[in-house]
């Protein structure tokens, strides 16, 4: 949305990596929609990066997915951690998730080709719970949120290489995200150009989900 007027340059104080239609709303989803720039030293975006990369070599990009929601993408889930990532894990387990909130395993991992995108959506309430949280290697990118009921209400993220996105409530359940192409990816008038970007999403598992009843990865 660069240049659709003087909404579209507004942040909160204070945060260079989150911008949106209004004070109002971005005052609102303060605490719901979260960038955590520098979460990941250089050498924990390595350590992740290194330990998923056999795992990911073995699959191709995909073109289309089972939802239509991706494109130019391979994934897979891990379950299985060396020591120094599953305490990165952790830190993400306590800086985006509350205590009475259980983690899906196995976590899903995303490698998105540098012309891959995710096209808008809203993870399904069957699958996912009241979080999401992404950890974000290799390249920048800029996310999306529209408003599914009020499409002029917008934010925009800005997920540079060793950061953490907390999606929460509202901003989970009300609007829709996305990654923006290659040839979109602007944060107001910054140019973000993409390139690889490899995703670790971190999921709450449904409010009302059992002991023995964890749904799929969604």
């Amino acid at each position: 949305m660069a240049g659709s007027g003087q909404l579209a340059l507004r942040t909160l104080s204070g945060s260079g990596w989150v911008r949106g239609s209004g004070f109002q709303l971005l005052s609102r989803l303060k605490y719901a929609a979260v960038v955590r720039p520098g979460f990941l030293s250089p050498d924990e975006e390595e350590t992740l990066s290194r330990e998923l990369e056999p795992q990911l070599r073995r699959r191709r990009y995909e073109y289309d997915h089972w939802d239509a929601a991706i494109h130019g993408f391979r994934e897979t889930e891990k379950s299985r951690w060396s020591e120094p990532s599953r305490a990165i894990l952790q830190r993400v387990q306590a800086a985006a998730f509350g205590p009475g909130q259980t983690l899906l395993s196995p976590i899903h991992v995303l490698d998105l080709e540098p012309r891959g995108y995710i096209k808008p959506h809203v993870d399904s309430v069957k699958f996912c719970g009241a979080t999401i949280a992404g950890l974000s290697l290799l390249s920048p990118s800029v996310m999306r949120l529209v408003h599914t009921q009020q499409p002029e209400q917008w934010l925009e993220l800005l997920l540079e290489p060793g950061s953490l996105y907390i999606l929460r409530d509202s901003a989970r359940y009300d609007f829709s995200h996305e990654i923006l192409r290659d040839e979109e990816s602007f944060f107001g008038e910054r140019r973000v150009p993409r390139g690889r970007r490899i995703s670790v999403i971190c999921r709450s598992v449904p409010k009302g989900t059992g002991p023995g009843q964890l749904p799929p990865a969604c």
